[in-house]
């Protein structure tokens, strides 16, 4: 039980009966257990009040130094590794000048300390260009001639001290040096980027660079976005007789029985809701009753290229451009017969919906290590492509007979398989693995001649 005692107060006419009568304060309650009165815990050290100070402290202390970096970078970023050298040269020189007495010292402190403040007149300034980057076409096929255009011209009402133009093209870097311009004036500048080999090529941004004689500092500012330049495959383009088992009229005959295709299968009785436009008035004139034709239904001719990306299966990378050649060549006629495409890779599916598309991707594909074998991707061919019509497969001149048999047993059944090997220098010849026919293409030239052998 709670109790609560008063201090007495004094009584009439003694000393400090004027003084006002006070209630003592509530003792704290007793502990139940003990009946000792319990005491009020002290504050936790690292509480939560700390704690949340010492977080609100951290993140202030982190925007500041984030500020004063972004503040500081343009500046410091402007030194050079070999202006940093300089002047903590020119610090020590001071320092040993000034306190140890050293004459010599004094005398370096001082020319640093010139070369510095000459070389931040060069970069000082600001830097009013337009300039445009123009290229002729961003998209050539290897051996073709890519050319650009840099055009710099000074939008401000003074003249711009020399200046260079820094673009980066694929791995390397070319350096244009612009010469002072008037207001208004321009300086053009032409360039050829290399196409010997497919890829795909970075060009861009332009960046301005103003430096000192001695490059203690360097001024760099971005003008252009980047760019790329895809340099497309070599292709052939097929027609006639060496792409006849590619292209079929009548599309891929199915064993499904249908009222309605270009197939013809056979003549049953008429069923009421049979469509009249396919009663066959001879056999109905013979027999005396109504009989209709049917047929088999026919499928759309589709092809499916698998190109492997597998580094062990080629010898070296001029077999992988002859086979992305290959691969390029037969994808483009499909496209052009309005046939189905699919091309799968190791690293899965190439764009086949367009001839800039397919080409693009293919631009793109690299030989690489990979665990992802020919027969991987045929049975991921098997799961997507299932309706191809034919089936082709292209490798290089490393993978073996086991590697094309175990790829051709996973393939769809009824598709016909073509294996095109491609070896660099190789005579064309046909051979036969299981139910796959294998070419060997020595260049692609050979290829019309390699397809048009599958029908002799």
């Amino acid at each position: 039980m709670t109790t609560t005692s008063e201090r007495e107060t004094p009584a009439t006419g003694a000393p400090g009966a004027d003084a006002p009568a006070t209630v003592a304060p509530e003792a704290p309650p007793a502990d139940p257990a003990g009946g000792r009165a319990a005491q009020p815990a002290p504050p936790e050290p690292g509480g939560p009040d700390l704690r949340d100070r010492l977080d609100a402290g951290v993140v202030a202390v982190a925007g500041a130094l984030a500020r004063a970096r972004a503040r500081v970078a343009p500046v410091v970023g402007v030194i050079s590794t070999f202006g940093w050298a300089v002047l903590a040269l020119v610090a020590v020189a001071w320092w040993s000048g000034l306190v140890l007495r050293w004459e010599e010292a004094a005398v370096v402190a001082t020319a640093g300390t010139v070369a510095l403040l000459a070389a931040v007149a060069f970069v000082l300034g600001r830097l009013r260009y337009t300039v445009v980057l123009d290229v002729a076409a961003r998209r050539v096929v290897v051996g073709d001639r890519a050319v650009g255009r840099l055009l710099v011209r000074n939008d401000s009402p003074r003249p711009m001290l020399p200046a260079v133009m820094e673009l980066q093209v694929g791995r390397g870097m070319a350096s244009f040096p612009v010469p002072r311009l008037r207001a208004g004036a321009e300086h053009e500048e032409l360039f050829a980027v290399p196409t010997q080999r497919r890829a795909v090529i970075p060009l861009g941004p332009v960046r301005s660079v103003r430096s000192d004689p001695l490059g203690l500092l360097r001024r760099e500012l971005v003008w252009t976005e980047p760019q790329e330049i895809f340099v497309h495959p070599r292709t052939l383009p097929l027609s006639g007789s060496s792409t006849g088992y590619l292209h079929d009229l009548e599309g891929r005959v199915t064993p499904d029985i249908s009222d309605s295709d270009v197939s013809f299968h056979a003549l049953r009785d008429y069923v009421p809701g049979d469509d009249r436009r396919h009663i066959h008035w001879k056999s109905t004139a013979r027999t005396g009753q109504l009989m209709v034709r049917q047929f088999e239904e026919t499928r759309r001719s589709r092809l499916a290229v698998i190109l492997s990306t597998r580094a062990e299966d080629y010898a070296d990378p001029d077999e992988f451009e002859l086979a992305v050649s290959v691969c390029g060549s037969l994808g483009l006629q499909a496209i052009r017969e309005d046939g189905g495409l699919a091309v799968l890779v190791q690293q899965g599916r190439v764009r086949g919906d367009h001839r800039t598309r397919l080409l693009d991707d293919l631009t793109r594909l690299e030989l690489a290590p990979a665990r992802t074998t020919l027969a991987d991707v045929a049975r991921v061919a098997a799961a997507t492509v299932s309706d191809a019509s034919v089936v082709a497969v292209v490798t290089g001149s490393t993978v073996t007979p086991t590697d094309l048999r175990a790829a051709a047993v996973r393939l769809p059944v009824d598709a016909r398989l073509v294996s095109l090997r491609c070896s660099p220098g190789a005579k064309v010849s046909r051979g036969r693995v299981a139910d796959m026919q294998v070419l060997t293409l020595g260049e692609l030239g050979d290829l019309p001649k390699a397809l048009r052998r599958m029908h002799d």
